[in-house]
This record gives C-alpha cells, structure tokens and sequence, in this order.
C-alpha cells in the first residue's frame, strides 16, 4: 500500500450505472453548512491541529469529520464559537443546518452530527475599536 491519502466513497447503483460521493465531498458540504449558521466564528482544526487554529472558507473540510456508509453518515464538527451566544442554542442549530444540507444534497441519512465546541472567539466590536 502507497503513502497516498485514500479517498473514501459512497456509491450508488441506478439502472444508468454507479454515482460515487467521496468523502471529501460531505465534509465540504458539512463545513459549508455549519459556517452558514450566525454565532460560529470558524472551524477548529480538531483535536489533531490545535485549539488556536482558525480556519476560513477556503478549506471548508478542515474542522470537519466524517465517517460514510452506503446509506448513513455520521459527522463530527469541532468549531469555535463567538463570545455571547448560547452555545447550546448553536449547536443544535448545527446539528439541524448540517444534517439538513447532507440529506438535501447526498441522498445519505444523517444518523448523528457530533458538535465538539474547541474555543471561544473575543472579536472587539465597532464600538471597542472607535475608543482606542
């Protein structure tokens, strides 16, 4: 076996021929989703890349973790909230907006989207800013 990453698929067989989703692309659909919804200042890098790491839209996989099978997924999201929200509140919007996204878009059935909350984000507001 090589040192290349392998990528995972799901694939479905219809009477035309065989529809594969990597799993690449249902993080991407997970992150998108998540960092959609008020209150997530920006996905953590897990566990594995550190608390501190904030990561923008460009790679919407990162701080996201999913495990496919043929029909269900199962994702975990590891992301850093803004200070003053009600984290519980958030998070299960989390949970509905991503499961929402990868149903619509897959096809897969959603069985649990895990919300791993990696920090706190303090941005200064407008009015913080103008004073100094």
């Amino acid at each position: 076996m090589t040192d290349a990453k392998k990528i995972e698929e799901t694939s479905h067989t219809t009477s035309l021929g065989t529809i594969r989703i990597a799993n690449e692309v249902v993080a991407v659909i997970a992150g998108l989703a998540a960092t959609e919804i008020d209150g997530i200042a920006g996905m953590s890098g897990g566990i594995a890349g550190g608390i501190a790491e904030m990561l923008g839209r460009r790679n919407l996989a990162r701080g996201v973790k999913v495990d496919v099978g043929e029909q269900e997924a199962a994702v975990d999201l590891f992301i850093v909230v803004e200070y003053g929200v009600r984290i519980q509140d958030l998070a299960l919007k989390a949970q509905e907006g991503v499961k929402q996204a990868i149903e619509s878009m897959t096809g897969l059935a959603v069985i649990e989207v895990n919300v791993h909350v990696q920090g706190v984000s303090f941005t200064e507001g407008p009015e913080e800013q103008r004073v100094k």
